[in-house]
């Protein structure tokens, strides 16, 4: 891929953005996180112990908002 072109970014329901690599992602505190993997996947959730890298914690348990409501009878 040259520099001219656009990199695509796709965004998995429920899961992380996929992000072709290498990649260097500068974090709010003005650290660097690099990877160099071909496909580098990005947490959305945060709930991975290497955000901003995503681990599939995201797997484990289902966010609230995606939960469906419980309903108990009166």
């Amino acid at each position: 891929m040259s520099g001219d072109e656009p990199r695509h970014v796709r965004i998995v329901s429920g899961g992380p953005m996929m992000v072709p690599g290498p990649v260097c992602i500068d974090m709010p505190d003005g650290t660097v996180v690099e990877s160099d993997r071909f496909m580098v996947a990005i947490c959305m959730c945060r709930r991975s112990k290497t955000y901003p890298l995503c681990d599939t914690s995201h797997r484990l348990r289902e966010r609230i908002s995606d939960q469906p409501s419980v309903q108990r009878p009166a």
